[in-house]
């Protein structure tokens, strides 16, 4: 039975209440595609998904590209084998689009035009077995460009569909009654004040932790229209979880796309300066690493919860006391004074 007692907050005017800390499902999605976290067993995603549900947590999120639909198909499953009163919302994105699926090891292309987000919506619906989406994500600007991280700034644009076309496709998905509420991904200021003229934006998803602090204004942009906020990587990809160094950087796969990113190869060391400074904030509060990196941001005012992935039921206690933990003002100078001395990042250092 799910844990009612979790403290909860309104994803902006939707009329959802959402757990402090929500379920992220991209490791689910398994290691044969391009962006995978290495192999998954699905009997252990599905576990933890339970796990999830049963601590409190009421809110999944997954995408359509995770794993090329397989993340949707596990949670589908998942969700199929709770009672009806104890199933979470289902949060899922469009826009990534993979021109030939048996490249699955090929960067997807940033695709929205009206025919094939409708498309993608169908076969969600399909994958997760329900009948509506609770909340509906691009899950990056549909400029038709090959998705790309760092410095290269991908393929030349085949398809591009402007922000307001593609905001009026997913504003007519909610009008028509197929998902409940519509947000955007990795969309800046400028974006979401050219869609909020087309539609409401009731909520964004920007990656947002205390080694990433560029989407502040974002979240600024939220907490002042009414538009709720769902942070992604809040543990930077497992980096503030407490658990790294450059040993166990080189003992993951081979194909787990964070062996060659600078944050855990070259950059590995000033990043972990942060990471202790969270240590000990977990060490006064008596909590995990996992779940300072956490709190820290929700501690910033317009954050309604914050995306943790899990592969196991086990690694739902590392970070699921964020959900009911405050940080102090002294807590949030000491990682602020660690993130300045380190260089870490970019972005405001503190709420």
């Amino acid at each position: 039975m799910t844990d009612s007692t979790v403290p909860t907050r309104p994803l902006g005017a939707t009329g959802m209440e959402l757990s402090a800390t929500g379920l992220g499902a991209w490791v689910m999605g398994g290691s044969d595609w391009e962006y995978a976290w290495g192999p998954q067993d699905d009997a252990d995603s599905i576990a933890t998904i339970h796990r999830a549900v049963e601590s409190g947590v009421n809110w999944i999120d997954t995408a359509a590209a995770y794993g090329l639909g397989h993340s949707e198909r596990v949670v589908g499953r998942a969700v199929a084998g709770l009672p009806e009163n104890d199933r979470p919302y289902l949060f899922t994105k469009a826009g990534l689009v993979w021109d030939d699926p048996r490249q699955r090891h090929m960067p997807p292309r940033k695709l929205m035009t009206a025919a094939s987000v409708r498309r993608e919506l169908e076969d969600s619906l399909l994958r997760l077995g329900v009948d509506h989406i609770d909340l509906y994500q691009v899950h990056w600007p549909g400029d038709g460009r090959l998705l790309a991280f760092g410095d290269d700034p991908g393929s030349e644009p085949v398809d591009a569909t402007p922000l307001e076309d593609y905001w009026q496709t997913m504003a007519d998905l909610r009008q028509e009654g197929k998902v409940r509420a519509i947000g955007l991904s990795n969309h800046g200021v400028d974006d979401l004040h050219r869609a909020e003229k087309v539609a409401h934006v009731d909520a964004i998803q920007p990656p947002f932790s205390a080694l990433a602090r560029q989407s502040a204004d974002e979240i600024t942009w939220a907490a002042g229209h009414g538009t709720g906020v769902i942070v992604y990587q809040p543990m930077y990809s497992g980096l503030l979880t407490g658990a790294f160094d450059a040993a166990r950087v080189t003992a993951l796969p081979e194909n787990d796309w964070r062996r060659g990113h600078p944050d855990f190869t070259a950059r590995l060391d000033r990043n972990l300066l942060v990471v202790e400074a969270l240590r000990r904030v977990a060490a006064r509060h008596g909590v995990p690493v996992a779940a300072a990196a956490v709190a820290w941001t929700l501690a910033w005012p317009g954050v309604t919860g914050a995306i943790v992935g899990a592969r196991r039921p086990a690694q739902i206690a590392g970070w699921f006391p964020a959900a009911g933990l405050t940080l102090t003002d002294a807590d949030l100078d000491e990682v602020a004074a660690a993130i300045v001395t380190a260089g870490a990042g970019s972005g405001p250092s503190r709420p």
